[in-house]
């Protein structure tokens, strides 16, 4: 089997990564199957032992445990995400039970806790170092949290449920797969898509010419209920119609509707809280993350957002001021809002964004901005290894390298949207970084840019420049934990905190030194006019009203699914009646504002791992918000601000209380007036 499944064999390329070109998508399954009974065997070897426990014997040997597991894993989840083929789709739908059960039978194992319940006892007496005692602190609060004190009748319930509710997981998220490719949008005239750049046209044109409709247009949807589009389409009918496609996915009834599907995963979650004796799933989750408790979370959320509403409304009456001016006036709804919201931006600054985009091709983005700042700040460097394989051919990879010429590891690149990737923008890890495995990071940015025909250049709009930035941020914190143990390689950290360091890479998108480099004409070369950039710098308050109410909006849906109790979770519930409930509550149901996200399409929380979690990209921001005000303070993009970051922040990876890493680094807790000033909430 090893001889003839190339998953079941080291990788012989550098670093690990794995040789994509020899795998085939029925490789998988036999290797999840060998990767299972390996990792039971060494946890059988651990607990079978007749030595007492020990630190080294059980700890260590536990994270020594699965990597063979943890090799196929990240190398099929990377592909089911970003390349879900009909095989591979079948895969993942076959693999989701197993890979819960045998994930419960590692974290509910009796004998297992026993050990490690017998070195926390006396875990003060051990004399570990920083990173073993918060490792066995760690791996305890886990297993208990995970369920292992329950007696085994709970313990055969609790796997029931996580069994089901990993199918269900899945089955949301091919859903939203299927119904996003059905809705796209079709136009048959250019005239519809007036507004849009020759490249998007373009890209809309080979869409449809894929789909098996030459001469036709097809507009695909993005993971959010906004679409770039509706910034500059110029003909309302057609805006209407790609928002109306977005807000309906997974909701028109037939075999792709998951208002079923989210239903019963909200019941399974509040009844296994239930049993692991909290109150709601939400009090589950935040009892394991920084905020400690939903009550905490909600009250950050409802003090951001009566004044988010209030300057939303004030942001509506001066779109509506434009519209009152036309021949033809009507009210503003949502599918207007973006595109009045250009024309207001070019009244109040004289900005054009969307007249931007020639500014930001792609590869000079990524050279001259992503990865110039890295550079400057860490004294990394990159280069591009065509020889080496990604999953998809349109995967690029890229070797990095310290300042001191030692290897860091690799950094891949999947930009473009397709048809089997699902939405949105994501970073994940292919191999992760470890001391005691002896393993250097490989990771993966996706993003979701619409692909111009060959011999187009690709430009970006500034919120996919955002994108970039951000994706990149999670990407460095992949690369630059160093930690002795897997259990804390790179982003494993608290949910709540693990946007924090990708927000603080969004900071040198406008950063002047940054900027003048990358964002030149695509044509000319001629740098963006320094007017602009200072009028952009002016307005980056400018429609934060509406930018944090639609964020904040399905924050609240979220956590009002995920504070149901187990009875009032079991109620036949009318999902957008709830919705709408849940949005009165806490005053965000202006229909001209609609939620980022709503329930049946919401991958983050009913498919992702967000769920009673999506407040963690507010919640991070207040680090992130006090982490750039600090960076001007000291100077700015400095090797020495940059060292310091790298050290005390990215490079600890989870091995240490991520709040306490944030001391370390800025010297107290971080204060919330700087998120307040950004958002335009301080008045």
């Amino acid at each position: 089997m090893a001889d003839a499944n190339p998953l079941l064999v080291p990788s012989p390329l550098p670093y690990a990564l794995p040789d994509y070109r020899s795998i085939d998508p029925s490789h998988y399954l036999p290797a999840f199957e060998a990767a299972f009974d390996a990792h039971r065997g060494e946890i059988d070897a651990i607990t079978a032992q007749d030595e007492p426990p020990t630190f080294e014997n059980t700890l260590v040997a536990l994270e020594r445990s699965g990597e063979l597991l943890g090799t196929v894993a990240r190398t099929f989840y990377t592909v089911s995400s970003a390349g879900a083929t009909d095989d591979i789709q079948q895969v993942d739908e076959a693999l989701a039970p197993l890979m819960s059960a045998h994930h419960d039978a590692i974290q509910l194992d009796a004998a297992l806790y026993t050990r490690i319940s017998a070195l926390y006892e006396v875990r003060d007496t051990l004399g570990l170092d920083p990173e073993s005692a918060y490792l066995l602190e760690r791996t305890f609060r886990e297993m208990t949290h995970a369920g292992a004190a329950l007696d085994d009748a709970q313990k055969a319930e609790l796997t029931d449920l996580n069994t089901r509710l990993s199918v269900l997981t899945n089955t949301f998220e091919k859903n939203l797969l299927a119904d996003t490719n059905d809705l796209a949008v079709v136009f048959d005239d250019p005239a519809e898509l007036d507004g849009l750049t020759p490249g998007e046209l373009s890209a809309a044109a080979s869409n449809a010419a894929d789909r098996g409709m030459p001469g036709g247009y097809v507009v695909t949807l993005t993971l959010f209920t906004g679409h770039p589009y509706l910034s500059t389409l110029t003909d309302r009918g057609s805006r209407r119609r790609l928002l109306d496609a977005s807000r309906a996915r997974g909701s028109r009834g037939g075999e792709h509707d998951n208002r079923s599907v989210l239903r019963e995963i909200v019941r399974l979650r509040a009844r296994r809280a239930e049993l692991l004796g909290y109150a709601s799933h939400a009090a589950y989750v935040t009892s394991d993350e920084t905020a400690g408790s939903p009550e905490a979370v909600h009250a950050l959320l409802r003090e951001l957002a009566a004044p988010a509403a209030a300057n939303a409304r004030r942001e509506q009456a001066a779109l509506q001021a434009i519209v009152d001016a036309d021949p033809e006036p009507f009210a503003v709804e949502a599918h207007d809002w973006a595109f009045y919201t250009e024309r207001v931006r070019q009244a109040e600054y004289d900005l054009d964004r969307t007249a931007l985009r020639p500014w930001f091709e792609a590869e000079r983005v990524l050279q001259d901005g992503v990865f110039r700042a890295a550079t400057q700040l860490y004294g990394i460097t990159f280069t591009e290894r065509p020889d080496l394989p990604g999953y998809h051919p349109d995967v690029r990879v890229f070797e990095i390298h310290n300042e001191d010429g030692s290897a860091l590891g690799l950094f891949l690149l999947d930009l473009y949207t397709r048809d089997t990737k699902r939405g949105g923008a994501w970073m994940n890890s292919i191999v992760s970084q470890s001391r005691l495995r002896g393993t250097d990071p490989v990771v993966v940015n996706n993003l979701n840019v619409p692909k111009p025909a060959p011999g187009e250049p690709t430009l970006l709009t500034l919120d996919e420049v955002t994108t970039l930035f951000h994706e990149f941020g999670h990407a460095l914190h992949g690369l630059f934990a160093t930690v002795t143990y897997p259990h804390f390689a790179g982003t494993a950290v608290f949910r709540d905190f693990v946007e924090f360091p990708s927000q603080v890479n969004e900071m040198w998108i406008l950063w002047p030194e940054v900027l003048t480099t990358y964002a030149r004409h695509v044509e000319t070369g001629e740098p963006l006019p320094g007017e602009v950039i200072e009028k952009l710098q002016a307005s980056e308050a400018f429609n934060q009203g509406f930018a944090t109410s639609e964020y904040l909006a399905a924050s609240w849906i979220d956590q009002a699914w995920h504070s149901l109790s187990a009875d009032g979770a079991a109620a036949e519930i009318d999902v957008a009646a709830f919705e709408a409930c849940a949005l009165a509550d806490i005053g965000l149901d202006n229909p001209a504002v609609p939620t980022r996200y709503s329930s049946t399409y919401f991958a983050h929380v009913f498919s992702g791992g967000y769920s009673a979690g999506y407040y963690s990209y507010i919640w991070s921001e207040v680090l992130d918000a006090d982490t750039v005000e600090w960076f001007k303070e000291n100077g700015g993009l400095t090797r020495a601000n940059g060292e310091r970051f790298r050290e005390r922040l990215l490079g600890v990876g989870g091995s240490k209380d991520p709040l306490q890493a944030y001391r370390d680094f800025r010297g107290r807790d971080a204060v919330i007036a700087p998120l307040l000033k950004r958002r335009g909430l301080d008045v």
